[in-house]
């Protein structure tokens, strides 16, 4: 749940960060660390079980996001500055699409697409370097030890340096289950879902979903584990300031119907493969994100571990459905509060009444 946001200088990717987060003051202790910033994640969902029930508590679900210095190939050879990107889940690259006077771009010009070229190159180059260095540690074990198990991971990393050597991010290898997770444990960057953030100008704001779905279909069909989201940070800084019902009137005059804060955490979902479950009683409505596929029992340990220690079953209603229902006993009395074992798989917009001795 840590999303790294990464890019060229003067991109927007700080002033995104603060709009998702609220965090204005700066907390990096170095030149070329980040600094960590919650967003809360808006769901509606929540907020009309919550109505249902009106507890003293709401409890939204939450991402964390990083706010990375601009990044160069100086940068990626910096231990600090590898290590805290290394410890994201995904890495959101945001490209500048927006043209100023006033805001000069590094390379003397506006092109998102070199922008994401240049920046994955340096990905790419950083996890060869890494690759390479591992390779030789490996040959060097496998004339003193016989080992499976190095053979296994040595034939994975000559894999992962043909990918990079071909401008290829490891992302896109296609792996089985083990082999991917043995991969992902070195922390490889160009291995990490990728989610790109385009920045507008006001100008395309009324284009905006135009223009995402252009770049999407140009640039990354057929891509997995990369995902695209169109924002224009001068709009959404605007809207942080507002309340509800003057942002919504702000949104429409540009043609907006949501802003892209929700947009942004949304496409981080995708990414991720997050769903998200509700618990709800008289004094908290919380929502808790999970990964697609996850079991009752799974859900019931991330509630509480005693919970999925001493599971017994689940009571389960779509939330609207225990909306309409009117509650817990609306839905009972109607059948509409389905009883699941401990291997049912968690549906988006669940409501779980957890069962337990």
């Amino acid at each position: 749940m840590r999303i790294a946001i990464i890019g060229l200088p003067m991109v927007g990717k700080t002033s995104l960060f603060t709009i998702l987060t609220g965090a204005h003051e700066p907390v990096r202790h170095g030149p070329l660390e980040a600094r960590l910033g919650v967003a809360v994640v808006p769901d509606e969902r929540v907020d009309r079980v919550a109505q249902l029930f009106r507890p003293p508590k709401v409890t939204h679900a939450t991402m964390e996001f990083l706010d990375f210095p601009a990044i160069s190939r100086e940068a990626l050879q910096e231990p600090r500055f590898l290590a805290g990107m290394r410890l994201a889940e995904a890495l959101a690259h945001v490209l500048r699409f927006f043209a100023s006077d006033s805001v000069p771009h590094e390379k003397g010009s506006v092109d998102p697409v070199r922008d994401l070229n240049d920046v994955e190159a340096e990905l790419i180059l950083s996890d060869l370097v890494m690759v390479e260095k591992r390779l030789e540690r490996l040959e060097k074990d496998r004339k003193k030890i016989k080992s499976a198990e190095l053979d296994r991971e040595f034939e994975l990393l000559e894999m992962a340096r043909a990918a990079l050597e071909a401008d290829r991010p490891l992302r896109t290898l296609e792996l089985d289950a083990e082999a991917e997770k043995r991969l992902r444990g070195f922390g490889f960057l160009s291995q990490k879902p990728m989610l790109y953030v385009l920045n507008l100008g006001e100008e395309d704001a009324p284009r905006l979903h135009e223009i995402e779905a252009e770049f999407r279909r140009r640039h990354l069909d057929a891509l997995p584990r990369t995902d695209v989201v169109a924002v224009c940070g001068r709009i959404e800084a605007e809207l942080a300031e507002l309340g509800t019902g003057e942002a919504a009137e702000f949104m429409a005059s540009y043609g907006l119907p949501e802003s892209g804060l929700g947009r942004i955490l949304q496409a981080s979902y995708r990414l991720l493969g997050l769903v998200s479950f509700i618990t709800a009683s008289e004094t908290e409505v919380r929502a808790w994100s999970v990964p697609a596929g996850t079991t009752a029992l799974k859900a019931a340990g991330t509630i509480h571990t005693d919970f999925e220690k001493k599971f017994i079953r689940a009571e389960v209603a779509n939330w609207k459905t225990l909306v309409e229902a009117g509650g817990y006993a609306g839905a009972r009395e109607r059948g509409l509060l389905r009883l699941e074992g401990k291997d049912y798989v968690v549906a988006d917009g669940d409501v779980l009444l957890i069962r337990h001795g």
